[in-house]
C-alpha cells in the first residue's frame, strides 16, 4: 500500500492494519485515543488514531468524522499548518504525518501570526454545521447568532458545568460560582464576531514541526471568540515562547483592551471539560478561575 492507493481506498487501511502489511509504531497520541504512525510502501508515513481495542464502548457516533471536519475547515483557511485528512472511518482517523521538531522563537512567532491569519477568514456564525465532540464528550455545535457572551454560557460553560456536578467533580457551592460567571458574562466585555478557532488549543495539541512550523491537531473546531484559542495556550504550564506567539499575534491582528484580564472566563471552558471527563483531580483549578474571573469583575465595577 502506498499513499496513492491509500487515497483511493481509504477503507482498505484496516484490513492491511490487521493483517501487518505496514510497519506500524506506536506514538503518543493524547489520553483518549490509540496512536500510530504507519509507514506505506512508498516511504511515506501517515499518523493513525483509533479507539482503543477493548474499550468497554465503540466510539460515539460520528467521533472521528467531526474531527476529520474540523481539520479540513481550519486547513480551508490555508493560514497555519494543519495536516491533511488521508482517511476517516467510523473506527480511526488518519492524517500526513507531521515530522517533529523543536519550539523555535522563530517558529512561534510565525505561528502567531498564522494564528491571526486563521482567526480572521472568520465563521458564519458561532459553532459549526457538523456535531462536535471536545475530547470524547459531546460538544453543541448548532450554528447560532448574536452575542458571543450569551452563546458561550449556554453552550460551553453550562453543560460542562452540569456534567461535573452530576459526575461529582464539583460540589453545589462550587457550582453556584461558576453560574455566578455565567450570569456576569455579558459585562465582561470582549463581544466579537465569530472567528475561526481551533477551539480546544492547550499546549498537546500544537505539533512543533522539522519545518521551523507549529502545526494544529485534534481540534474541537467551531466559530467562536479569538481570544479562547489564546487562552486556552497559556493553559497547563503553557506552550513554549508563548510571549513571542502573543507579540506576532497581536502586530498581525491588535485584539481589544482587556483581553489579558479575560484569559481566565475562556480557559474555564476547557478547564469544565477536564473536570466532566477527568473527575475531581481538576476542581481546585476550576475553582480558583471562577473565583478570579468574579475578581477581577469586582475590580471593574469599582473602577468604573
Amino acid at each position: 500500500m502506498d499513499l496513492a492507493y491509500l487515497r483511493a481506498h481509504p477503507a482498505h487501511l484496516p484490513t492491511f492494519r490487521t493483517h501487518q502489511r505496514l510497519r506500524e509504531t506506536p506514538v503518543a497520541g493524547g489520553n483518549i485515543c490509540a496512536a500510530a504512525r504507519l509507514t506505506l510502501d512508498d516511504g511515506h508515513s501517515v499518523f493513525a488514531k483509533s479507539w482503543p481495542e477493548g474499550a468497554d464502548r465503540p466510539p460515539p457516533e460520528g467521533f472521528f468524522a467531526a474531527e476529520a471536519a474540523g481539520l479540513r475547515w481550519l486547513r480551508e483557511a490555508d493560514a497555519v499548518g494543519v495536516p491533511e485528512v488521508i482517511v476517516v472511518l467510523p473506527e480511526l482517523l488518519a492524517l500526513d504525518w507531521v515530522e517533529p521538531g523543536e519550539p523555535t522563537p522563530e517558529a512561534a512567532e510565525r505561528f502567531g501570526r498564522e494564528l491571526a491569519g486563521l482567526h480572521r477568514a472568520g465563521a458564519t456564525a458561532f459553532g459549526a454545521t457538523w456535531p462536535g465532540f471536545i475530547g470524547s464528550l459531546p460538544q453543541d455545535n448548532t450554528p447560532t447568532g448574536g452575542r458571543w457572551s450569551t452563546w458561550f454560557a449556554e453552550r460551553r460553560l453550562a453543560p460542562y458545568l452540569r456534567r461535573s456536578v452530576d459526575g461529582g467533580a464539583l460540589t453545589s457551592a462550587d457550582a453556584a460560582l461558576v453560574e455566578q460567571v455565567i450570569d456576569r458574562l455579558d459585562g465582561l466585555g470582549g463581544d466579537e464576531p465569530p472567528a475561526r478557532i481551533h477551539g480546544d488549543l492547550w499546549p498537546g495539541n500544537v505539533l512543533w514541526g522539522a519545518d521551523d512550523r507549529a502545526w494544529l491537531v485534534d481540534p474541537a473546531a467551531h466559530g467562536g471568540h479569538r481570544e479562547t484559542d489564546l487562552a486556552q495556550l497559556a493553559l497547563f504550564g503553557g506552550i513554549p515562547h508563548l510571549d513571542r506567539v502573543l507579540a506576532a499575534y497581536q502586530e498581525s491582528w491588535p485584539l481589544p483592551d482587556g483581553w489579558r484580564d479575560r484569559v481566565p472566563v475562556h480557559q474555564l471552558h476547557l478547564l469544565l471539560v477536564h473536570t466532566a471527563l477527568f473527575g475531581v483531580s481538576f476542581r481546585d483549578v476550576v475553582v480558583q478561575t471562577a473565583r478570579g474571573v468574579l475578581s477581577r469583575a469586582e475590580r471593574a465595577t469599582v473602577d468604573r
